[in-house]
């Protein structure tokens, strides 16, 4: 099927989506008012609307991504500069590709394992369709990148500083925390939780966080970035380390956000998640 009849059902399919999954819809709109409190009812569910179908438009990427030849795949990411991932590989501890629900986050490793040859593991969580988690674990199985589920073992830790100490390049989400694997930041000037690991994991490592989103232009072309290395430092305080590089993952996330909040995929109440107490 040729890409604009698959973007076209998209467009359709998005419409509807935007009218009948209200509560995704209503958790757009909710989550763009901190954003942007200055814009209108009407404003932001124009930009909900938007965001279903960009959304949808790299799910049709993606998916067409899987059979492309290598040429196909350079044509669909046509902007691609992994120098900072090379200068941390160059240190030979590894490499943290920070990134969040933004952009066609799953492309990215794809694109990183096809375009660039890198050795990838991502920590992902589950699918709850067991079916649907099994799909996933195959493609990337069949493109040589290993996949490494959170809360199924106890040893996930270990398994990540392990690939870091093979040189690896790991790819986490941070803009979503796991109960309390977690560290405050300041976020669109409220406190928000983004997940504590991967700057933990680069504190015990030395392994530098690339802040790294792959995100669609408005002329339907893809940019991959690779932004400069977030180093964990090691002061002596572990946990103000921490927070100290995660809140740099955040700044850099939020910049991305307010040029691109349509990317931002987020179908819940974000906000709401993050007054935790205990």
């Amino acid at each position: 099927m040729p890409t604009a009849v698959s973007y076209a059902i998209g467009h359709g399919g998005t419409w509807l989506a935007y009218h009948l999954m209200r509560g995704s819809t209503s958790a757009l709109v909710d989550n763009f008012r901190v954003l942007f409190p200055e814009r209108n009812d009407s404003e932001l569910r124009r930009l909900a609307l938007l965001t279903y179908r960009t959304y949808a438009k790299d799910a049709i990427d993606f998916v067409r991504s899987l059979s492309s030849t290598e040429r196909e795949m350079k044509a669909l990411v046509t902007n691609l500069d992994t120098s900072h991932v090379d200068a941390a590989l160059r240190g030979g501890r590894g490499a943290i590709a920070a990134s969040a629900h933004f952009g066609n986050w799953e492309l990215g490793g794809l694109a990183l394992r096809r375009l660039g040859t890198y050795p990838v593991s991502l920590v992902v969580m589950a699918e709850p369709s067991p079916v649907v988690n099994r799909l996933r674990r195959t493609f990337r199985s069949s493109f040589g990148i290993d996949t490494i589920e959170v809360r199924q073992h106890l040893d996930t830790a270990l398994k990540v500083r392990r690939l870091l100490g093979e040189n690896r390049i790991v790819g986490m989400l941070l803009d979503r925390h796991l109960g309390k694997d977690r560290v405050a930041v300041e976020f669109f000037d409220r406190k928000a939780h983004f997940l504590r690991t991967p700057a933990l994991m680069g504190f015990v490592t030395g392994a530098p966080l690339i802040p790294s989103f792959i995100y669609r232009e408005d002329d339907d072309s893809t940019t991959a970035t690779c932004s400069a290395p977030i180093h964990v430092e090691q002061t002596g305080d572990r946990d103000v380390d921490v927070q100290r590089a995660t809140q740099a993952f955040a700044n850099v996330l939020e910049a991305q956000i307010r040029m691109r909040p349509h990317c931002w995929y987020q179908f819940y109440p974000f906000w709401a998640t993050q007054d935790v107490t205990s």
